[in-house]
């Protein structure tokens, strides 16, 4: 953890990966980050892989937050969370908009108890248009932004990436839209703002960033795709013993590899010189590119194009990457903090803040863990929370409640 936001005080209503992706990143820059959990826990605690301090997307979602478990149904659940967000700075939430409103915590009602409240929908899609009201998940944006259809390009069928990648996504625009929100609370704004960052948006904004291309000029345009993203031969490599990425990208990079093949037919030819005509021919040249590094290993070409200065890396695997002596060289994967003895790997805040003291993480907390300090804080006394307890309210740590309730993910 980095205590950067260290003093503001973040309200979370938000299960499984983007809510709680985005409100980790702001746990871990130092925020306090109160987790509102139902009394059967996020639906991410029991995703398998399932270790003792619960599975390993929630375990990767979820460190260095609070978490009080309150059953949002009932009048004195919502009368806990109407409480906790008089008193914090950013609302953040991935509900869809009817049941946010239905708790008592939409915008409006939100600013009625917060004046100065910051609050971010984390949603699906944007509520200005026709969309807005239908459920989304990251295989439904994944689809709906064009991502899925990228493939067909090729000539595959539509593919969904093989990572929550617009969960990912959107959780980053949703951390720099509460950023830029408290950076202007900082500058003196002081009435409250609502941030809406809705996957759909933020996927397709994020895709199209490049694929735009013709179509940024309207009519008069080339079409969509960056061609050399495109073209058929721009994918990993096969050497004479396993896969390789490379990219020559500029024209020094380019001639420095014709040049170590020996192809001066290719160095030779008048386009060659020419940035606008080599890159309408980039599809030719990959093929060059495929054929030439088919004839040496995949280390005799790592050793030859980092001398080159021309970027390369083999093809890993997932699994490769718990072996890798770079991560290995910073500690990636080593635990920081008070994480259940079977976690022997986690991942890390990867931005590093120089100058600024990074403290140990806190584990994503057992469900209901800090119910008691939470609701104390907020001035409810011991006999108080007892009968919280006692009516079924709140869940405070002391018995498990998910074989009872038969929560599950897959």
């Amino acid at each position: 953890m980095t205590p950067l936001l260290s003093g503001i005080r973040v309200v979370e209503l938000s299960a499984v990966v983007m809510g709680p992706f985005a409100g980790q990143i702001l746990a871990d820059l130092g925020a306090e980050v109160i987790k509102i959990e139902p009394l059967g826990g996020d639906i991410a605690r029991t995703a398998a892989p399932v270790g003792a301090g619960g599975g390993a997307m929630f375990l990767n979602n979820n460190r260095n937050k609070k978490v009080i478990a309150v059953d949002l149904k009932s009048a004195e659940g919502q009368a806990i969370a109407q409480r906790l967000v008089e008193e914090c700075d950013v609302l953040l939430h991935n509900m869809r908009v009817d049941a946010i409103e239905r708790l008592g915590l939409g915008f409006e009602a939100a600013r009625a108890l917060n004046p100065a409240i910051i609050h971010c929908s984390a949603i699906g899609f944007g509520q200005g248009g026709r969309y807005r009201d239908l459920p989304a998940f990251d295989d439904i944006i994944q689809a709906a932004s064009g991502l899925a259809g990228l493939s067909t390009n090729f000539g595959h069928d539509p593919q969904f990436v093989p990572t929550n990648l617009a969960d990912k996504v959107g959780a980053l625009y949703t951390v720099y839209g509460v950023l830029a929100a408290l950076v202007a609370r900082a500058g003196g704004r002081r009435e409250a703002m609502r941030i809406e960052a809705p996957m759909f948006e933020a996927v397709t904004s994020f895709l199209l960033n490049e694929h735009l291309a013709g179509a940024t000029f309207g009519e008069t345009g080339e079409g969509m795709g960056y061609k050399r993203l495109f073209a058929r031969d721009r994918r990993p490599y096969r050497t004479l013993d396993g896969w390789l990425a490379v990219l020559p990208y500029t024209q020094p990079q380019w001639t420095r590899f014709f040049a170590e093949a020996g192809r001066s037919d290719i160095l030779e030819a008048p386009w060659f010189a020419d940035p606008v005509e080599r890159n309408r021919r980039i599809g030719a040249l990959y093929g060059e590119l495929s054929g030439i590094l088919a004839t040496r290993s995949t280390r005799d070409w790592v050793e030859t194009l980092t001398r080159l200065d021309i970027p390369c890396s083999p093809v890993r695997s997932m699994q490769d990457l718990i072996d890798d002596p770079h991560l290995a060289d910073i500690g990636f994967f080593t635990p920081s903090g008070d994480y259940p003895p079977d976690v022997t790997r986690a991942l890390p805040q990867p931005v590093v803040f120089e100058g600024v003291e990074r403290v140990p993480d806190r584990a994503a907390p057992s469900l209901g863990a800090d119910t008691r300090e939470i609701l104390a804080a907020c001035g409810y006394d011991q006999r108080q929370i007892d009968g919280l307890a006692a009516r079924g309210v709140i869940h405070d740590g002391a018995v498990a409640l998910l074989a009872k309730t038969g929560s599950s993910a897959s």
